[in-house]
């Protein structure tokens, strides 16, 4: 079957539209008078290919020009810019550029801060490893001169300072045995019983009456002030105390033996303990006496005496 009017006997074996066709129009198709499907309409149907733009429309069974192949010039196109007015000509640049050009490919930004990242971590893991290694060597070389020297200098700091204040701590003060100190009369030494460190193991006896006396005279005491005075003594498991007196002057509380140890009445030699009691002494030479008044218990001996810091 071939377009246009064969000479079918019914209206749908034509085909309306053969006229666009060049067999058709050879046929002898012709286009309707009027628009297709609308009576006394204006018909714009054209053959396929025969609008040009800017060309007169080719005659009713002429067929139009065709358009060039791919590739080829068209002999009916110009360019924009060769109309009067028209766009100015702008050279683009390849795609294969590297200029800094709007059409131009710019550089890879990104991969340069990876490389660049990548080369600062590189250096920082370098530096890290020749620090380490480099404590190490240090401590099998310098490491141990640095070490020994705070070690002769805090070991020498301490014997300077020791000695130095040590001078001022060295000073010792006064203590006594029992048999340098002065007493009073009807009171002596004896060595009866053991346990008394005084030299020979010495101690005081006879204290045991009112009006008995222990006297020492305490000399060389460098700075005034508050002091310790330490008295060792035995008492056959009872409590017992003595009046102190400081340069003369009662310190008004009496001196305190009692049988912290809790040792067995009548064993004096269990007995041996040792108390103190706070006194303020002047620059030079003082005095210390302990008295047996009236009240007190004196059923007591006595070993040492000592002054020590308070």
């Amino acid at each position: 079957m071939t377009p246009g009017n064969n000479g079918a006997s019914t209206p749908e074996d034509d085909d309306p539209f053969g006229y666009l066709y060049a067999d058709g129009q050879a046929n002898g198709a012709q286009p309707p008078s009027g628009g297709y499907g609308y009576p006394n309409s204006v018909s714009r149907v054209r053959a396929v290919g025969e609008r040009q733009y800017g060309q007169q429309p080719a005659a009713p069974g002429q067929v139009p020009p065709q358009q060039g192949a791919y590739g080829q010039p068209n002999t009916h196109y110009a360019a924009p810019e060769t109309f009067p007015g028209g766009a100015p000509t702008v050279q683009q640049q390849g795609h294969g550029g590297r200029g800094g050009g709007r059409g131009g490919r710019g550089p890879n930004t990104k991969g340069l801060l990876i490389g660049a990242v990548a080369v600062v971590a590189a250096v920082v893991i370098g530096i890290g490893v020749a620090m380490l290694g480099g404590d190490d060597s240090d401590d099998g070389d310098t490491g141990n001169q640095a070490d020994t020297t705070p070690t002769q200098t805090q070991s020498s700091e301490p014997t300077s300072s020791s000695s130095a204040g040590g001078d001022a701590e060295e000073v010792e003060l006064p203590k006594i045995d029992a048999k340098a100190l002065r007493l009073s009369e009807g009171m002596s030494t004896a060595s009866e019983f053991s346990g008394a460190q005084s030299d020979g193991g010495v101690y005081v006896t006879g204290f045991n009456q009112v009006g008995a006396k222990v006297t020492w005279t305490v000399n060389g005491i460098e700075k005034a002030g508050s002091y310790r005075l330490d008295v060792r003594y035995g008492i056959p498991g009872t409590d017992a105390d003595a009046t102190l007196l400081v340069n003369g002057k009662d310190t008004t509380r009496p001196l305190n033996m009692k049988n912290f140890g809790g040792t067995p009445k009548g064993d004096w030699e269990a007995g041996w303990q040792t108390t103190w009691a706070t006194v303020n002494l002047t620059k030079g030479t003082n005095t210390i006496e302990l008295a047996c008044n009236d009240g007190n218990k004196c059923d007591v001996v006595f070993d040492q005496l000592a002054i020590t810091e308070g």
